[in-house]
């Protein structure tokens, strides 16, 4: 088949062999894994996967590609959900699941956020992804890297970045590089909120203005004898605070 990659969708086919090897030896699908591919393309990663799973599901957005998967697999084998990852429900395809998929850049931030309200279905998730938002995943409290998407993340999964991809590796080469990362949801919550949406909040203003400082930020939420009860300086920003930090303003405030 040849598709022409469509700008709307962010289609970026993988095509290195020696890359997705890397992906599916990451993954190490198990024949009885109730697994779930997004945006499964010409099958760069859906091939092998088939290839070591009893069953696949798969959803794809782009209705000319989901004709072409219905007549290069076995029926039997997968099933293909034409469907928004971004409407999707996962949680309909059972308990234990796990997701995989080389994310369109232009909505990979929104499916996070999607799948987090999914994460009690999740085994985990492995992802192509630009590289940025790879780093950001990944990032440290007082690192450039680290922001709302990070806390967000964080708090919910454990991030491990795996290896780096060049844009010579898809077809057609997108302008940056990208990353392949694993997402394990925290059996436990190391710090659990009492009152998630607060949570939510408090984060997405602290960072709202990256560059003021706790105490402007958070003005109309947390005072000054609030921030002393907590032992953090209003002086601070956003970026110098740790997930736990986070969840404790928010359990105060609670």
């Amino acid at each position: 088949m040849k598709h022409i990659p469509r700008k709307r969708f962010g289609q970026n086919f993988l095509s290195e062999p020696d890359i997705i090897h890397s992906c599916i030896e990451a993954i190490r699908p198990g024949q009885d894994d109730l697994m779930v591919e997004i945006g499964p393309g010409l099958g760069a990663l859906t091939q092998p996967l088939l290839q070591r799973l009893n069953h696949l599901h798969a959803v794809e957005l782009d209705r000319d590609i989901v004709a072409w998967m219905q007549q290069h697999y076995t029926a039997g084998k997968i099933t293909i959900h034409n469907a928004d990852a971004l409407k999707f429900d996962f949680a309909s395809l059972g308990e234990k699941i796990r997701v995989v998929g080389n994310l369109p850049y232009n909505i990979s931030t929104p499916i996070l956020f999607h799948l987090l309200d999914n994460v009690g279905h999740i085994v985990d998730m492995h992802f192509m992804l630009q590289k940025e938002v790879v780093e950001r995943m990944v990032a440290a409290p007082s690192t450039p890297e680290y922001g709302r998407l990070s806390v967000m993340l964080q708090y919910r999964l454990h991030m491990e970045y795996l290896f780096t991809v060049p844009p010579e590796a898809f077809d057609p080469a997108p302008k940056v590089e990208s990353a392949f990362v694993r997402a394990v949801p925290h059996a436990t919550l190391p710090h659990p909120a009492r009152n998630e949406p607060l949570f939510g909040k408090i984060v997405t203003a602290a960072f709202g203005q990256r560059r003021k400082t706790l105490r402007n930020t958070l003005k109309g939420l947390l005072d000054d004898a609030g921030f002393a009860a907590l032992g953090i300086e209003p002086q601070l920003r956003a970026e110098n605070l740790g997930v736990e930090q986070f969840v404790a303003i928010a359990n105060h405030l609670g």
